[in-house]
């Protein structure tokens, strides 16, 4: 029976993990917060507390490894704010356990953020140009992952992430003088999130890089209007004289790949 270890089990992480223990597999979960730990026992994941920090790593992390055979990375940064971490230092912290530990297969959480906005649709195989620093890390960390000969990668670039409780018009509704009404949106639904790397575990899918965004992308201002319509929330209000800059990613790879299909729609 595959063992896998999740490093971070919050948003994602944790459901997750629920899948694939639901699967039959044996999951090792990490969080920060010793008030998480009997959480994650609750739900049959074996729970450790781990934070990895620039300089270090606290916790038993070489427990947290052993015997497992995939690890799942999924601890995003940091960046806003007074102070932003480099997270690029805390993903080289990582390596030498890895190493050292049976696992032979890591899987990467990234983001589209690692390509810019230049109004056309976006392949796992342009150019990188981030123009976020969140971006310019992310690529950096993967280029660090990439460059281990030690064990195999699947890197997944995650577009915007919703959810039950989690949507973007949450934060647009009400607002005023929005930029980039004609922007198209890159969302992913978590149940496709979880779908996706289940899909790439099952599949044995190493030392591929997948962009991760439901194929549906209509102008932002077309899609929060309609969304706060439907959720009884004041409008957003976006500027008509407002450049528009944007991509649309595309998740062929995805489906020619994985034969992935999406489950939901997020319009």
């Amino acid at each position: 029976m595959t063992q896998i270890s999740i490093l971070g089990c919050g948003w994602l992480g944790l459901p997750l993990a629920k899948k694939l223990i639901q699967s039959g597999y044996v999951v090792k979960g990490s969080t920060t917060s010793i008030d998480k730990l009997s959480l994650l026992e609750s739900w049959n994941i074996l729970p450790y507390e781990i934070a990895v920090f620039e300089q270090e790593i606290v916790g038993p992390i070489a427990a947290f490894l052993d015997k497992s055979a995939v690890l799942i990375i999924d601890i995003p940064p940091k960046i806003r704010g007074i102070g932003g971490e480099d997270f690029v230092s805390k993903i080289q912290q990582l390596i030498p356990h890895i190493e050292q530990s049976s696992v032979s297969n890591v899987v990467f959480v990234s983001s589209t953020s690692v390509y810019a906005d230049t109004n056309e649709i976006i392949t796992e195989d342009i150019i990188h140009e981030p123009t976020t620093e969140s971006g310019r890390q992310l690529l950096a960390s993967e280029n660090v992952l990439k460059s281990n000969p030690n064990f195999s990668k699947t890197i997944v670039r995650f577009g915007g992430l919703i959810g039950q409780d989690r949507h973007p018009i949450q934060f647009l509704a009400g607002r005023k003088n929005i930029e980039n009404p004609l922007a198209p949106i890159n969302l992913i639904h978590l149940e496709d999130c979880i779908g996706v790397l289940e899909s790439i575990i099952k599949q044995g899918c190493w030392g591929e890089t997948f962009n991760a965004v439901t194929p549906f992308h209509p102008s932002r201002e077309d899609y929060y209007t309609k969304k706060a319509r439907e959720l009884h929330l004041e409008l957003p209000e976006f500027n008509p004289d407002s450049a528009s800059n944007g991509k649309i990613i595309s998740s062929d790879k995805i489906h020619e790949v994985l034969q992935y299909s999406f489950k939901i729609n997020p319009l």
